[in-house]
């Protein structure tokens, strides 16, 4: 049984609970946290009788959209460790759905890389993913859907844009 604690912390978030001056980053913060928590992504999994579980599901994921990578790269993507990310796949790989292949720019490293099963199993993924916007979006007319389409995909595009200067520069002071 878990603690108070425990069960407030996987609850849904809302955009009130982030003290920000822009309700757009509270709302984006409380969407992030939801959708990118590993025991909420295992929850739904589980429950719509996937046989897949979390961590296969974002490897696959992973690996469907960036091509093969060094573990280490994955390990990154995953926010995981090196052990964790070898747990893992060892799984996908007695699975059928991955395999260790030798990084053609550097003969001494690993490359994880999808086989033609995993990368079925990696389209189901995002067939997953589909489903689940589809349920967030019932409802919603086609205009809003192309409306919010449109503007996510801007925002998106300049979100990039930005973080390539933050990087160089770091944050603009606010103004006040």
């Amino acid at each position: 049984m878990g603690t108070d604690a425990d069960l407030d912390a996987s609850r849904p978030r809302r955009a009130s609970d982030f003290p920000y001056r822009s309700e757009l980053l509270a709302n984006l913060s409380a969407l992030i946290l939801l959708w990118d928590s590993p025991r909420f992504q295992g929850e739904i999994l589980a429950s719509s009788g996937e046989a897949i579980d979390q961590p296969a599901h974002a490897t696959l994921r992973h690996l469907l959209a960036w091509g093969p990578m060094r573990p280490s790269a994955l390990a990154d993507a995953l926010g995981t460790g090196a052990s964790y990310v070898s747990k893992i796949v060892r799984k996908l790989e007695a699975d059928g759905w991955v395999e260790r292949t030798t990084d053609p720019s550097d003969g001494r490293a690993t490359l994880i890389a999808l086989t033609p099963a995993g990368e079925v199993a990696a389209h189901g993924v995002y067939a997953l993913g589909d489903r689940m916007i589809a349920e967030v979006l019932d409802g919603w007319s086609a205009e809003d859907v192309h409306a919010y389409t449109a503007l996510t995909s801007r925002f998106v595009k300049d979100a990039i844009a930005s973080s390539e200067r933050m990087r160089e520069r770091g944050l603009r002071p606010l103004d006040s």
